[in-house]
């Protein structure tokens, strides 16, 4: 059983979830909603309306990571995030905050302004010096499976066994972290939908997400309005919410504990008719 994980006011029961994260990029070129939030009172409005549909936390981030994404220089990044994460955390005090980096920097510096929990991309593996941010800052961390970078994952992505690979990752990723001074009750895995995955790949780890639960950490799942999704329905990203709904229906019943999103009102309306079918209730704001 995994052990609840308390971030400010808000107890994270794991089994009494699942729990969504809204995404908030401040971003002129993420592959979905690019350019909508840059400007800050344009962000809180979006933060604003992702809490009032439900979301549990609000995830920021200043980079695009969508496939063949150029580098973000750090002080760009960190001109985008850090007015936001301020005035997120003037507006809404009580609100979880996770700042999506993978520059240590970008992070410390989001953290002393308010941020909560650190959503990296690399799995601390970029910059060597974030695994003493998430340390100093006892933090939680979300911990992500790519293969390659942003820029390179989707050249050719190659698995022998991309289940057992991806999970060895993490295993391996989450005992480094523990032998560094993480707290093993705050680290969060994510199997990395659509990072350096085909087609294939990314639907053999969402048909195998329950083993994942082998790794003993609450699993996140990032799949909203990706590739693969449109690949199924043949729709465009603006139009993938529903799809992205059956995915996280699916990996609800897998046993997934997070559900990173861009419409958090679709995605928890259909698990709480889902788990009223079943006879349990979802948690409500």
């Amino acid at each position: 059983m995994l052990k609840p994980l308390k971030i400010r006011d808000k107890l994270f029961n794991w089994e009494e979830g699942p729990f969504f994260m809204g995404i908030l990029n401040v971003t002129p070129d993420s592959f979905s909603d690019g350019g909508r939030y840059l400007d800050v009172e344009k962000a809180l409005l979006q933060a604003e309306r992702l809490l009032q549909e439900g979301a549990d936390i609000i995830d920021v981030g200043g980079e695009s990571t969508r496939p063949f994404a150029d580098p973000v220089p750090e002080e760009e990044e960190l001109k985008r995030v850090i007015p936001v994460i301020r005035e997120l955390r003037k507006n809404f005090p009580q609100a979880i905050i996770s700042i999506d980096t993978y520059k240590a920097r970008v992070a410390e510096l989001a953290l002393k302004e308010g941020a909560d929990i650190v959503n990296d991309v690399s799995a601390l593996r970029f910059d060597n010096r974030m695994v003493d941010v998430v340390k100093d800052f006892n933090c939680p961390v979300i911990i992500m499976h790519m293969q390659g970078t942003p820029k390179t994952m989707q050249i050719s992505p190659t698995y022998h066994d991309v289940v057992r690979e991806v999970k060895d990752f993490l295993y391996q990723r989450k005992d480094y972290l523990i032998s560094q001074g993480i707290s093993e009750e705050k680290i969060i895995i994510d199997p990395g939908i659509g990072f350096g995955k085909t087609f294939e790949h990314n639907l053999t780890l969402l048909r195998n997400l329950s083993s994942f639960k082998e790794l003993g950490s609450p699993i996140l799942i990032g799949a909203s309005r990706k590739g693969f999704i449109g690949e199924i329905i043949k729709k465009p990203p603006y139009e993938r919410d529903a799809g992205t709904a059956g995915v996280t229906i699916w990996c609800y019943l897998q046993g997934a504990n997070i559900f990173r999103v861009h419409n958090v009102s679709i995605n928890k309306d259909a698990l709480v008719v889902f788990k009223t079918l079943q006879g349990r209730k979802l948690c409500l704001p």
